[in-house]
C-alpha cells in the first residue's frame, strides 16, 4: 500500500513538473515573438542594412568585363528582380541546371561580369571583420519579392526531378548520429532548447512560415543568414560531412522546402534567435 502511495506521488509530481515545463516553454516562446515583434520593421531590424549594401554591389562594376550585375537574369530576364526571389530555385536554358539563387549569381558573377569567385566562396558566410557579398545580395534580391507568393517552378523536367531527389535527401539518413533532416523536421511539437522545431514534412502553414521567412537576420550571431547557410548548419549540426556551398544537393532539397511552402508569403529579411 505505501509503496503505490509513493508510486502515485512520483507519477504525480513528474506529471506537475511537464505541465511546469511546458507552460514555461510557451512562455518562453511567446516573449521570443514579441522580441521580434519589437524589432521587425526596417528601422530596427539590422538585416535591412545587408539589403542596402546588396543594392551597393548589385549595381557595381566588377571583374574582367567591368560590368555590373544589372545583366544577370535570375529567370524574369536581365536585370528584372521584382518577384525573381519567388519563383526561384529553377530551370536556367544557359546553364542547363536548376539553380537557387545563390548558384546563379555566382555564375552570373563568373560569365556575366568575369569575375574570379574565389574570394566570394571564401566569404560566403559572414564573421568579424568579413563581411559576405552573398548574403548582402540575397537579402536585397530576396527583398525585391517581399509580400509576394512562394511560386517555386516544378514545370520543366529537370525542376520535377530536383523536387524529387531533394525529397529523398529530406529522409535520408546518415552521419555519425545517423541523422535526417526528417529527423528533427518530420513531427508535431518537436523542440531544441527553447525553439520549436517545424513539420516541414507536409505542405502548408508551418513550412509556408518557415520558407517565408529567409534570409533572415540571426540575433544570437549577429548577421543575416541565407538558407544555404541554414541548410550547411544543419548537416553541421547532424555530423554530416560538410555539403559544399552552392551544391547542386542544396539546391535540390530547397526546391523540396519551398515545394512544401507553395503559397506562403515571403516577408524578409526576417529576424531570428
Amino acid at each position: 500500500m505505501r509503496r503505490a502511495t509513493i508510486g502515485a506521488a512520483i507519477v504525480a509530481i513528474l506529471l506537475c513538473s511537464l505541465n511546469f515545463a511546458a507552460k514555461a516553454q510557451d512562455a518562453s516562446e511567446k516573449e521570443i515573438e514579441r522580441y521580434r515583434a519589437m524589432i521587425s520593421d526596417p528601422f530596427s531590424n539590422p538585416g535591412f542594412l545587408a539589403v542596402d549594401r546588396g543594392e551597393i554591389l548589385w549595381n557595381q562594376k566588377r571583374g574582367t568585363k567591368n560590368v555590373s550585375l544589372g545583366g544577370c537574369d535570375l529567370g524574369l530576364g536581365a536585370g528584372k528582380l521584382d518577384g525573381a526571389f519567388a519563383k526561384m530555385p529553377r530551370f536556367f536554358a544557359d546553364s542547363n541546371k536548376v539553380m537557387d539563387l545563390e548558384q546563379r549569381l555566382l555564375w552570373c558573377m563568373q560569365n556575366v561580369q568575369g569575375l574570379d569567385t574565389k574570394d566570394v566562396i571564401a566569404r560566403r558566410f559572414s564573421g568579424p571583420g568579413k563581411p559576405s557579398d552573398m548574403e548582402d545580395l540575397v537579402a536585397f534580391i530576396a527583398n525585391k519579392s517581399n509580400g509576394m507568393k512562394i511560386d517555386v517552378q516544378l514545370e520543366h523536367p529537370k525542376e520535377q526531378e530536383m523536387a524529387a531527389v531533394g525529397e529523398a535527401l529530406f529522409y535520408r539518413r546518415g552521419g555519425v548520429m545517423d541523422f535526417s533532416c526528417a529527423t528533427c523536421h518530420a513531427d508535431e511539437g518537436k523542440r531544441i532548447r527553447l525553439q520549436g522545431l517545424p513539420n516541414l514534412s507536409k505542405s502548408g502553414k508551418q513550412a509556408q512560415e518557415t520558407m517565408g521567412t529567409w534570409p533572415t537576420y540571426r540575433v544570437s550571431q549577429g548577421a543575416l543568414r541565407t538558407m544555404q547557410h541554414r541548410l550547411w548548419d544543419c548537416y553541421r549540426q547532424q555530423r554530416w560531412p560538410i555539403p559544399e556551398y552552392a551544391s547542386d544537393s542544396l539546391t535540390a532539397l530547397t526546391v523540396f522546402l519551398n515545394k512544401q511552402a507553395l503559397g506562403g508569403d515571403i516577408a524578409v529579411p526576417s529576424i531570428k534567435r
